[in-house]
This record gives structure tokens, C-alpha cells and sequence, in this order.
């Protein structure tokens, strides 16, 4: 579904990637780990077209999408949740996923927006309430189905578990996991190694701006550098 060959990005005259390659499989979940700084929100940025790419290629569905601007990767279903949430808090929890289905106008929306509901019923009681006043854990909530209200095929999925209590971490993977279930491709980018790895079929190690291990999730669970350097093991 998704290939990224030699890509390079920089901020000024810094390169912060250095020839990134991956590859996601249509129903994949795929992790990308490493420690803050390692590049990885750069890397997600790039992918949706917010961070200008200075070298490589971005294929998605076989089309190459590096020149494409960002609003017309989100109408070919390739959609970022973002580190941070960045929710619009002035407006209600509704009010919210409304925009995030603004390509759509179809009867669907209220459908999209009832199976947003059923992974986090929370957000239905609080539908009509000011976004700002919710948890930090509901606002990723929040965050989350605010991005598959826009029908992604492909889900950019940048520090979900950010600053959550292990309860609320649990949850927000758990609904990632299942999300498989809805047709919806992952790209999971983690500080959370362990709890990434756990869900994800494959995964990337991101250190410095380069690809430095990649494997099957289990297996890098099991990797005794990466239990070390990652999980405290």
C-alpha cells in the first residue's frame, strides 16, 4: 500500500532523514521505534506532505505522491493523526469529528461518526461538550477518530500513548489493534517500544535519522539490543 524509498528531508540546512526506506502491506500494522529525536514525526510529516522532502519517492495505492499537496493525499486516504492531538478545543467533541469528515457529505458521516462512538463510548456522552475540557486520554480519543472520520485507508499514527496513564494506554492500542477490523492500514510511530511492538505485525527502528533495524514485531521483541537499548529489559 505504501512505499518510501531513499527519502531525505531537512530543516534548513540540517538533513534530518537520511535515506529512509519502508514499506507498509495493505491490513498491515507496522511500528516505527526509537528514542525522541530519532526523526520518526519528521518521517509521519513527510508521508502526509506537511514537511518537504528533499530526496526519494512516496508511492501509495502506485501512485507517487511526493509532490502531492497535503489536503489531496487526505482525499487518496493516506491521513495523519498527529503527535500532540491537536484538537480544535473551542469546539464540542461532535463538532470536531464533523471536520474531520469535511470531504464528506453523504449519509455515511453519521455512520462514521457511530462507529467512532463504539470504540470510545466516552466521546458519545461527551459529544456535545467543549473538546478542551476532556482528559488528555480523551482527547487522543478523540484525535484518533477525528482522522477515521475522513475514511483513511492509511492511518499515520504519531505518539498515541504520549504522556497517558497505563490504563488509558492500553485502551488507545487496543483500539488501534482492532483496527484492522475496519479496513484501515497503520502507521504506528512510538516512543512506547514494547507496547508498539506488541500490536504491530512489523516494525522499524529509527535512530538518528536513519533505518537501523527492521523485522517482524515478535522478533524484535526478542532482539536482545533492542530489549536493552528500548524496552529496559
Amino acid at each position: 500500500m505504501l512505499t518510501v524509498e531513499g527519502l531525505r528531508s531537512r530543516y534548513g540546512r540540517i538533513e534530518v532523514l537520511h535515506g529512509i526506506d519502508l514499506e507498509i502491506g495493505s491490513g498491515e500494522i507496522v511500528a516505527v521505534v526509537g528514542a525522541n529525536g530519532a526523526g520518526k514525526t519528521t518521517l509521519l510529516r513527510c508521508l502526509s506532505g506537511i514537511q518537504p522532502v528533499s530526496g526519494g519517492s512516496i508511492h501509495f495505492r502506485g501512485e507517487a505522491l511526493t509532490a502531492v499537496p497535503a489536503h489531496r493525499r487526505l482525499e487518496r486516504g493516506l491521513a495523519q493523526s498527529p503527535e500532540g492531538r491537536q484538537i480544535f478545543t473551542n469546539l464540542t467533541v461532535e463538532e470536531n469529528l464533523r471536520l474531520g469528515a469535511y470531504l464528506f457529505s453523504d449519509a455515511r458521516v453519521e455512520r462514521d461518526m457511530e462507529e467512532g462512538f463504539a470504540l470510545f463510548p466516552v466521546l458519545k456522552e461527551k459529544r456535545n461538550l467543549p473538546a478542551g475540557g476532556l482528559s488528555g486520554g480523551q482527547q487522543q480519543m478523540l484525535a484518533i477518530v477525528r482522522t477515521l472520520m475522513g475514511r483513511p485507508a492509511c492511518l499515520l499514527l504519531d505518539e498515541p500513548s504520549m504522556g497517558l496513564a497505563p490504563i488509558l494506554v492500553q485502551q488507545i492500542f487496543d483500539v488501534v489493534k482492532g483496527l484492522r477490523a475496519l479496513d484501515v492500514t497503520v502507521l504506528l510511530v512510538e516512543q512506547n517500544a514494547f507496547g508498539a511492538l506488541s500490536i504491530a505485525d512489523r516494525g522499524y527502528v529509527m535512530e538518528t535519522g536513519r533505518i537501523t533495524m527492521t523485522g517482524p514485531a515478535a522478533e524484535l521483541i526478542a532482539d536482545e539490543r533492542i530489549r536493552e537499548a528500548y524496552l529496559g529489559i
